[in-house]
């Protein structure tokens, strides 16, 4: 139920009503699907089964963010924290299968902790040709008193065929104001004088600390605890998956990878276990139809971190 709140917390939940109407939409398989039946739906039931529904090789991008390797509660579901072999033994039982998803040419990420990252590294590296890692400042939370604060997670990027891959560099370069203007000839090298402040359009690297993780002021923000930034999935889609390409997501969560999917012009599928965040991820679909809106991504271009 939605409780009262401050005018300022966007944050997105669903009364009863809106949960009625949007498990209408959800799509629960219980045969085998074509690529026609699950575009821009989503999925709801466990991935263990419904994977067995799903046609082969229709996704041109992958985004996988499954649970870390830690003990932690999504809704009525609790992922217990497993030793490396044992989640190794985790990735395995359901990765072979979502990259039987994947087309020729397509593009898988996967996302995941410090304490995670070295066998989502060696699963990739069994299926996949690993191309690179990205690290991604996830600045939140106060961090423990007898250990670092985490403030860093990991996204794993490989292809199925290292030489006939998509990736979109011009879609991603950051617009970064200049501190030191070079000029050859009295006119400015490789940057804009703009009204606004001199800028450069730079290239990405895979360090980023551009990312403001979603809290309840933003119109994105939902309660699911593990919820990506739709500017961090923005970037993965845009690099990795052409105009009106299909993005799959096998732990959609609420929705963040098939809303930005949505918003950019690509078609989308995800596959959530839960119901309710189901339905969440239903809602923001819906508000989207008029929302484009992206925080730290405005006319085609990506801003430094407070920037815009």
């Amino acid at each position: 139920m939605i409780k009262e709140k401050s005018p300022r917390n966007k944050t997105i939940e669903l009364s009863e009503d809106e949960a009625s109407l949007f498990s209408e939409r959800l799509l629960i398989p219980t045969t085998s699907l074509r690529k026609e039946d699950i575009i821009n739906k989503t999925i709801q039931g466990d991935l263990f089964d419904v994977i067995n529904y799903l046609p082969k090789q229709f996704a041109d991008l992958i985004i996988i963010d499954p649970p870390y390797n830690l003990t932690k509660d999504f809704a009525n579901l609790r992922f217990r924290k497993k030793t490396d072999d044992g989640y190794l033994q985790y990735l395995e039982s359901w990765f072979p299968q979502v990259i039987s998803l994947l087309k020729p040419n397509g593009s898988v990420y996967i996302c995941g902790d410090w304490g995670s990252t070295a066998s989502l590294y060696t699963i990739m590296d069994k299926y996949l040709n690993v191309l690179s890692r990205i690290t991604w400042q996830r600045e939140k939370g106060k961090g423990g008193n007898l250990n670092w604060k985490n403030a860093m997670e990991d996204i794993w990027f490989g292809v199925n065929n290292q030489k006939d891959y998509y990736f979109d560099l011009d879609s991603v370069k950051i617009r970064r104001k200049v501190i030191a203007p070079y000029k050859e000839n009295g006119k400015p090298k490789d940057w804009e004088d703009t009204p606004d402040g001199k800028y450069r359009m730079t290239r990405p690297s895979n360090f980023w600390d551009d990312i403001t993780i979603p809290f309840w002021s933003m119109p994105e923000n939902t309660q699911h605890p593990t919820q990506k930034p739709e500017k961090l999935i923005a970037k993965l889609i845009l690099a990795s998956c052409p105009k009106d390409g299909v993005v799959f997501d096998p732990f959609l969560g609420s929705g963040t990878s098939s809303v930005v999917a949505k918003k950019l012009g690509r078609k989308y599928c995800g596959v959530e276990l839960d119901p309710t965040y189901a339905c969440i991820a239903e809602k923001r679909l819906s508000l989207a139809e008029n929302n484009k809106d992206i925080q730290g991504y405005s006319n085609g271009t990506f801003w430094e971190r407070n920037s815009l």
